[in-house]
């Protein structure tokens, strides 16, 4: 089971800077991989979709996306067991655990990753992942999210240098017993293999992860250096 946890970036954040999307692409098991966009999270928004075929539709994949406010598909399983990629788009991930429950999709994205598809998302597509994450699906402020799908173990907290209130409020929470976990900065990627942190990425030169924990009452931060893709600049020309 491979899973991209984006903190920030893509063809969403960085549409000048392809270095994360493409990377997510070198992961999948065709040459040519069908790259399923899921935009629950932002309801369906028009304009992200129309963002994302203007993007992938410039790269060697076959892009679709999956809605579910105006579902079009009887057969789910079918459809989502056909892509090599699912893509999860940012906005509110409560709202996106509760629908995604409410069509079976947990059940089904789960099977899709265990037969090779890989699974990835921002923001709100990285936290979904995770047993529990820091989201604002709940209102303007931070709160905890404990209700994730569980594929990755412990929690997540994305956009940590892209918002003020993301490091406080997620050592606040972890210092009052919320699980141990990661977050990454925008630009930053954790890419896991079978649950295993297998590698950090990143598309801004100063993007990191870090690894954030309750040790002995005291809430430690450790830094997880990222290795760089590269120059945004570079990529586009290949």
């Amino acid at each position: 089971m491979q899973i991209v946890a984006m903190g920030g970036g893509g063809f969403s954040m960085e549409p000048e800077n392809p270095l994360l999307d493409s990377y997510i692409l070198s992961l999948a098991r065709a040459s040519k991989p069908r790259v399923c966009f899921v935009p629950t999270a932002s309801g369906d928004s028009e304009n992200y979709c129309l963002r994302f075929y203007e993007s992938f539709s410039k790269r060697a994949c076959v892009p679709t996306h999956l809605p579910l406010f105006k579902r079009q598909f009887a057969d789910l399983r079918g459809f989502v067991l056909e892509q090599d990629v699912i893509y999860v788009g940012g906005g509110n991930t409560a709202n996106l655990l509760a629908i995604w429950r409410a069509h079976r999709l947990d059940a089904i994205f789960r099977e899709s990753a265990q037969a090779g598809a890989v699974l990835c998302g921002v923001s709100a597509g990285s936290i979904c992942w995770f047993e529990a994450g820091v989201t604002d699906s709940f209102g303007p402020e931070l709160a905890p999210l404990n209700n994730g799908l569980g594929f990755l173990a412990g929690s997540n907290c994305p956009h940590y240098d892209g918002e003020a209130q993301r490091r406080p409020t997620y050592h606040r929470l972890i210092a009052s017993g919320f699980p141990a976990g990661y977050a990454a900065d925008d630009g930053c990627a954790l890419h896991f293999d079978g649950g295993r942190l297998l590698r950090i990425v990143s598309s801004r030169p100063a993007a990191r992860a870090y690894r954030v924990q309750c040790v002995d009452g005291t809430v430690r931060e450790t830094v997880l250096p990222a290795e760089s893709l590269g120059s945004a600049d570079e990529a586009k020309r290949k």
